[in-house]
């Protein structure tokens, strides 16, 4: 498992920086595109380049802020509980997760090879979306395993608590 999980921390590493570099060339391009428009010579297909940014940005951050603990969590009530019940709501939390979004992964990929069939387009620059709905997909699919890894890191901590 040591080897799946070491290549998972690679892959997000890999997404991290895409995500970084999607959200500097999302940033400069509003920045050159808003000056053009100062000029009257705003950038063709601005928006869309944004939109597909940021949809890169998303599909490559979340198993990274998901592995650090990033993400936004309400623990008021359950830092009140046990430290087994707290790992036992966690692991009932994740497993919704990963069923969820392995759903949503599982899906994207399915969309994008039927948007890759009918060769379906962006409006103004004509750009293939499924590039764009396999990279999302692909980003979904390392944050499900990411979830995984978490289980399996809560069960190995309520077998210890057992043991204790």
């Amino acid at each position: 498992m040591s080897i799946i999980f070491k290549t998972l921390d690679k892959f997000s590493g890999i997404l991290k920086f895409i995500g970084a570099i999607a959200i500097t060339a999302m940033m400069l391009l509003t920045v050159v595109d808003v000056i053009g428009r100062f000029f009257k010579y705003p950038i063709f297909g601005s928006v869309e380049l944004v939109g597909f940014l940021a949809t890169i940005i998303v599909a490559a951050a979340l198993p990274y802020t998901y592995k650090v603990e990033g993400h936004v969590g309400v623990e008021i009530l359950v830092r009140l509980l046990s430290k087994k019940t707290q790992l036992i709501i966690d692991l009932c939390t994740r497993t919704l997760t990963l069923v969820l979004f392995g759903l949503i992964s599982w899906q994207m990929f399915l969309y994008a090879a039927d948007i890759h069939k009918t060769g379906e387009v962006s409006m103004n620059l004509e750009f293939p979306i499924y590039y764009i709905i396999y990279l999302l997909a692909f980003g979904l699919l390392i944050f499900s395993v990411t979830i995984i890894e978490t289980i399996f890191e809560n069960i190995k901590q309520l077998r210890e608590l057992k043991t204790k």
